[in-house]
């Protein structure tokens, strides 16, 4: 039910937008976006990456395979470092504006390599949320973190029944996730406002303990939430009824601050990153026409930070002469010198 709720809301008058960083040696950063919709329409309301006067803004339009008109914006700017990257992450107002986010730049000398290190990090929303992994194996996780596009092309591929099932799988586990993180959350939040009242029974710890028990009852009301929590029902199973009365006005602040860090206002992208030199690691996916790329979701930063990296290494020719040179006029001076001797 929640899955479908935030695909619902992610996919809600959304450009497909793709912004591709272009990482030189020497830090700048070509930032180059592209926005895609059906119809001409890119308020900055909508817009999932900021851009402004001072980028270089082309428009227009193609027919896709299905006949339909596709409106297309592309934006280009060259940043000198990745500091001016960030100054546009704190004056965006566009759709991501209450996301936090910041990119990082890393140069070190090797001698015979240099080694360049770019990332795109998104500070994580909830406080006392869990980690995916817990919830996923290996497998399962890669499934979670793939493009869209590579997830549809294999459901419906040649082993389709399997992954159909393993995709269900991974859907209800990812519901449990959830579930268990909004009222980690809830619990968090409550005993921060309540000063964490050990006398009452209602410590974090005491909480904690009585997680699962309330993580059961959530699933089981989850569709009557709204009606069951405003009639104090939740709320009494969950504290009792003299704390349920003592403590209301905590709660209910604690629900809000929980639902304000898992409704996440975010609105989906493709992140893609050209490295100088060659490729050494990242944690990005490659896509079938070798780009590397990741998928940019709420669900990735809901209790994580998530980091989108890549490193590479560019040979020093220089280096490797100058090396050369030297370990040849070494061996020819020893080669002198014993002749000398001779």
């Amino acid at each position: 039910i929640i899955s479908m709720v935030l695909a619902g809301v992610a996919s809600c008058n959304e450009p497909e937008t793709v912004v591709t960083n272009i990482v030189h040696p020497d830090g700048t950063v070509l930032r180059r976006i592209e926005m895609k919709n059906l119809e001409n329409k890119f308020e900055v309301s909508d817009l999932q990456v900021p851009f402004d006067s001072t980028w270089t803004i082309t428009d227009s339009l193609e027919i896709n395979m299905e006949g339909d008109t596709i409106w297309i914006k592309r934006a280009e700017k060259l940043f000198s470092d990745v500091e001016e990257i960030n100054r546009t992450y704190l004056s965006d107002s566009g759709a991501n504006k209450d996301i936090k986010r910041h990119a990082e730049f890393r140069k070190k000398f090797r001698w015979f390599n240099t080694e360049y290190r770019f990332s795109e990090i998104i500070d994580k929303k909830m406080s006392y949320g869990y980690p995916v992994k817990n919830f996923l194996s290996g497998d399962e996780l890669n499934w979670f973190y793939s493009p869209a596009s590579l997830i549809d092309e294999k459901l419906n591929g040649a082993d389709s029944l399997r992954l159909r099932a393993f995709d269900d799988t991974v859907d209800k586990k990812i519901e449990k996730w959830y579930l268990k993180s909004l009222v980690s959350e809830w619990i968090g939040e409550f005993a921060r406002l309540t000063g964490d009242a050990e006398e009452d029974g209602i410590s974090m710890e005491a909480l904690k303990q009585r997680e699962d028990e309330f993580t059961a009852i959530l699933e089981k009301d989850f569709e009557h939430f709204d009606s069951l929590w405003a009639e104090g029902t939740l709320l009494r199973e969950f504290i009792g009824d003299a704390n349920a009365v003592r403590y209301k006005t905590e709660a209910d602040s604690a629900a809000e601050l929980a639902a304000d860090h898992f409704w996440v206002s975010f609105k989906d992208f493709t992140s893609r990153t050209i490295m100088p030199g060659k490729l050494t690691e990242t944690n990005g996916f490659v896509d079938s026409s070798g780009v590397l790329l990741w998928p940019v979701r709420s669900d990735f930063f809901l209790t994580e930070q998530y980091e989108m990296f890549s490193e590479s290494k560019v040979s020093n020719l220089w280096a490797w002469i100058s090396s050369g040179l030297f370990v040849l006029f070494v061996g020819l001076g020893i080669l002198i010198h014993k002749k000398g001797k001779g």
